[in-house]
């Protein structure tokens, strides 16, 4: 049985503050931060994904940044490969996890269904329907075969939905069954959650101040000299908010200011979802309560609090 304390596990909507109570949590623990985030695993995405500066990795130890390069697929499953042995080893040290990315959060903590390879003639013939019909179309089909699946995933993710129905039809078992089937070799991983809520107009103003400060950091020339690499970006790496729509400007299918639009109404839509997911999963979050007059220094205390508590009860 593992003698390493309980992984400390902060979650909350995108730029609720996560990383800076988190960073700040890291300084007065001791603790090491692993970073639970689908494109701050890729190299060279530091300012789009608002990674931590090199002066505040130097301060704390930071783990699953920059394991990737932009032009390669990554994914929950190789995520899980390489994290949950860190999580899991007896002789880690104390370690708290900052959560961009739910979907990798919940498949490092409680298990992930890999599923069969993916077939070529079967995604091929998806994705042409869906370039003849939308995505809405397939989005139904799903529903009528896997209600739950279809309810996780939006109308206009067309890489879940056309994964969804490539499982079915190799398996023919809707993927949310076969989701709920965790490896038993690799029990659910205990931890302590904190959460931070933000009221929605105050979280939509961090989230457009938060875009503003990325363009005056110089998101748009990390973008650029990202694209000029002859291997480009992964699908993955591509699909990340604040890259797609540069993406599009620089492909000339927008002007920059409406790619900059785009990127904070896309953020706030983020938040949205992952304000639907919390509501699901993960359970026994202890919940601080931010706003504009209560940030900082009185969520880190209420956080010590929260910990501290955790920890006597064990």
């Amino acid at each position: 049985m593992s003698t390493a304390p309980k992984p400390i596990v902060i979650v909350g909507c995108t730029a609720s503050g996560k990383s800076d109570l988190g960073e700040a949590l890291a300084i007065r623990l001791g603790a090491s931060i692993m970073a639970v985030d689908s494109m701050q695993v890729y190299r060279g995405m530091d300012i789009g994904t608002a990674k931590p500066d090199a002066a505040t990795r130097a301060r704390i130890p930071h783990l699953m940044i920059d394991v990737a390069d932009a032009w390669e697929s990554y994914s929950a499953a190789r995520f899980v490969s390489e994290a949950r042995p860190i999580v899991e080893s007896p002789a880690r040290p104390r370690l708290l996890l900052v959560a961009g990315t739910f979907l990798y959060l919940r498949a490092l903590m409680e298990g992930l269904f890999e599923g069969p390879s993916a077939d070529p003639a079967i995604r091929e013939e998806l994705t042409t329907r869906a370039a003849r019909d939308g995505s809405s179309a397939l989005h139904e089909e799903l529903a009528g075969i896997d209600r739950i699946a279809a309810g996780r995933i939006h109308h206009n993710d067309l890489r879940r939905i056309v994964r969804a129905l490539e499982v079915f039809r190799l398996t023919g078992t809707p993927i949310s069954t076969l989701q709920t089937q965790w490896s038993r070799d690799h029990p659910a991983i205990d931890a302590v959650y904190i959460g931070i809520q933000w009221p929605k107009e105050q979280l939509s103003r961090r989230i457009n101040a938060r875009v503003k400060k990325m363009v005056e950091l110089g998101l748009v020339e990390e973008v650029s000299r990202l694209a000029r690499d002859p291997r480009g970006f992964s699908e993955e790496a591509s699909a990340a908010v604040g890259y797609r729509q540069l993406l599009d400007h620089f492909a000339r299918r927008c002007s920059l200011e409406e790619a900059i639009e785009q990127i904070k109404i896309q953020t706030r839509y983020l938040a949205k979802m992952q304000r639907t997911w919390l509501k699901r999963w993960p359970p026994n979050v202890h919940w601080l309560e931010a706003s504009d007059d209560l940030q900082g220094g009185d969520l880190l205390e209420r956080a010590l609090d929260i910990v501290e508590r955790s920890e006597t009860a064990q």
